[in-house]
């Protein structure tokens, strides 16, 4: 009967709290963002308050997801996080709240997002104000991402583009070493998982987990672009190698952190 009712309580907690995700977006947009622009400052300072409203929004929602014990949140080097400027912040992807938990972390900071959520009535007006970057325009979209590396910004990216299907092989795309490479940035590794599995891909909000599941944020050590591939290579060819790399990286993070949890 216990277990019933807490399965209950926290299904309900994630359907409130996505509707909160929704219409706050919204409320954001029209109430929120007309009175901050006629605050002094051009676009670029638009985008920095945006991205700080982003911050304390995505802060309240986690918090409430661990206070209602519907998720753990486990952190680990996370200050590397709201210290990095200037860098590349690559990340697998398993779950919708990747980038909430993410951007929760990091008061300032530009993102690549699913061009899908500029069309949205409920991110659109957010995703544009906060100055974040569309993955579908590939003729603009490296020297988009250098520009916000240029200003100062970290720049987070999901080189898997689309959440992790649970059980298959990491798969990267090359959008990622492209950027990478052109930009000479070095790259702050995140390392994320959630058990039980949830909110990964194809998966509806209302499948969540028979217990509270337990999200993993672990930053590594930066990555020099120039330790993991010969920079004097074909541009192609360096790409695909940074790629491969990338790809080893992350799975063998994540077989660690797997074998780690088995053992526990």
């Amino acid at each position: 009967m216990f277990e019933r009712a807490n399965y209950l309580w926290r299904l309900g907690v994630t359907g409130a709290c996505f509707a909160l995700f929704s219409i706050g977006g919204s409320l954001l947009t029209a109430l929120v963002f007309p009175p901050l622009r006629l605050l002094p400052g051009g676009e670029p300072h638009r985008n920095r308050r945006t991205q700080a409203l982003i911050q304390r929004f995505f802060s309240l929602l986690i918090g409430l997801l661990r206070g209602l014990g519907v998720m753990r949140l486990e952190l680990h080097n996370a200050e590397a996080l709201s210290r990095c400027r200037n860098m590349l912040v690559f990340a697998n992807h398993p779950s919708y709240l990747d980038v909430v938990v993410m951007l929760s972390l990091m008061p300032r900071s530009s993102c690549v997002v699913n061009s899908r959520l500029w069309g949205s009535p409920f991110w659109g007006g957010v995703v544009r104000a906060a100055g974040y970057i569309r993955n579908d325009a590939p003729e603009t979209l490296v020297d988009d991402c250098v520009a916000a590396l240029e200003g100062g910004e970290p720049l987070i990216i999901f080189p898997e583009g689309t959440r992790s299907v649970p059980g298959r092989p990491l798969r990267m795309s090359r959008g990622a070493a492209h950027i990478a490479l052109r930009s000479g940035r070095d790259i702050l590794p995140v390392v994320l998982t959630c058990d039980p599995p949830t909110l990964t891909k194809g998966m509806p909000w209302y499948h969540i987990p028979r217990r509270a599941f337990t999200f993993r944020l672990e930053v590594g050590s930066p990555l020099k672009v120039s330790d993991c591939v010969d920079l004097d290579e074909p541009a192609s060819l360096a790409s695909r190698k940074l790629t491969a790399y990338l790809e080893n990286y992350f799975t063998r993070e994540l077989n660690r952190h797997e074998c780690r949890n088995q053992r526990t």
